[in-house]
């Protein structure tokens, strides 16, 4: 029904027509849907390469079963903060964020303390701690969250600090850094007069000035705070 939850049905369209090649525009357009109504559902269940009509099914029922049909004022507002979570886990995973990693950083973000701990995602989530743990150390790496440890309870908390978006961006200037090196090596062995030594430096000319501006910013935003 235009306009009403994606059915089964649905669902098994999508991914069919995902595997021809089709694009959300087209798609939307098939089922007499809105684009970003496809755009969401896709990027919400593993993105268009992964996405599977049975999976996608369950886990919007999961989804529907956590949420009250009807709430006093306080569970609506419990709801909306729920559906935001859900549309900024989608966000970050049609940008290129794995979805459990996605889903992390979006309890994080929406959680007045920023911070849980591993038992308390795996119940936030009900997901396993092996997928909480994975996502945990992928973010790490990223400088998008930190461990602290809880000396009352002796465990270890994730946290995110208002500043994660700037710690992230300086990680991000590293390795446009390491691109930029290793490209400029490449050049030289294979060298600069060749065609692919001509391409690996200027590879490398375009992450050093890519690095620089990223450096300017990041020192501006110090200026400013």
């Amino acid at each position: 029904m235009p306009g009403g939850r994606l059915t089964r049905e649905d669902r098994e369209r999508i991914a069919r027509w995902l595997g021809e090649g089709l694009g959300y525009a087209e798609i939307a357009r098939r089922l007499g849907r809105p684009t970003s109504t496809i755009s969401r559902e896709v990027a919400r269940n593993g993105g268009p390469r992964n996405y599977q009509a049975e999976g996608a099914h369950q886990a919007t029922t999961r989804r529907a079963q956590r949420r009250p049909s009807a709430s006093p004022p306080s569970g609506a507002h419990a709801g909306a903060v729920r559906d935001f979570e859900d549309e900024f886990t989608e966000m970050m995973v049609a940008t290129g964020l794995p979805p459990m990693a996605a889903r992390v950083l979006a309890c994080l973000y929406t959680t007045d303390t920023g911070s849980f701990t591993a038992a308390e995602l795996v119940r936030r989530l009900r997901v396993s701690p092996a997928s909480v743990s994975k996502a945990v150390g992928y973010l790490e790496k990223r400088e998008l969250v930190r461990r602290e440890r809880d000396g009352q309870h002796r465990r270890e908390r994730y946290v995110i600090d208002d500043d994660v978006w700037y710690r992230a961006w300086a990680a991000s200037t590293r390795s446009i850094g390491l691109w930029a090196d290793a490209s400029q090596r490449g050049a030289e062995i294979l060298g600069e007069d060749s065609p692919a030594g001509a391409r690996l430096r200027r590879t490398s000319r375009f992450f050093r000035l890519l690095g620089e501006d990223m450096a300017r910013a990041a020192e501006r935003r110090m200026r400013s705070s």
